[in-house]
């Protein structure tokens, strides 16, 4: 049987984001447009389907790492401030944009809160290996 760990990340996450955008209780706030996703960036971002695309990146990263709170979050999808006087330093992401994702995965039965942060539920695992198994073929 084929699990996500096996599969190449990127393939993974593009095939991913298409089977989120089906799920109904996963849509993008109306302020997402113009939310940058941390201090460290200069813009929001780019990509017409971005929601989607962080959404199958958190999913993804709530699958690997088990109970995940929001910090470890933040310092994963964080980077480094350039342009500072003493040069660049790490900045963790903003938390707004990943709580808003994990609140819409948790409405739609994919994930769900634990000690120390919050999980797959069974649901969510079959969800992640069919896809995993179709991102294998």
């Amino acid at each position: 049987m084929v699990t996500v760990r096996e599969v190449a990340a990127e393939k993974f996450v593009n095939r991913l984001k298409e089977e989120l955008k089906k799920v109904k209780e996963i849509e993008p706030p109306e302020w997402s447009k113009f939310a940058k996703t941390g201090s460290q960036k200069q813009r929001p971002p780019e990509q017409e389907d971005f929601w989607y695309i962080r959404s199958a990146s958190i999913l993804r990263r709530v699958c690997l790492d088990g109970p995940v709170g929001i910090e470890r979050l933040r310092s994963y999808y964080g980077g480094t401030k350039k342009g500072m006087y003493k040069g660049a330093h790490f900045r963790k992401g903003g938390g707004s944009v990943l709580r808003k994702i994990l609140q819409q995965l948790e409405r739609a039965g994919l994930v769900e809160k634990a000690k120390g942060g919050r999980k797959l539920t069974v649901k969510g695992q079959k969800f992640l290996n069919g896809i995993a198994k179709e991102v294998s073929k």
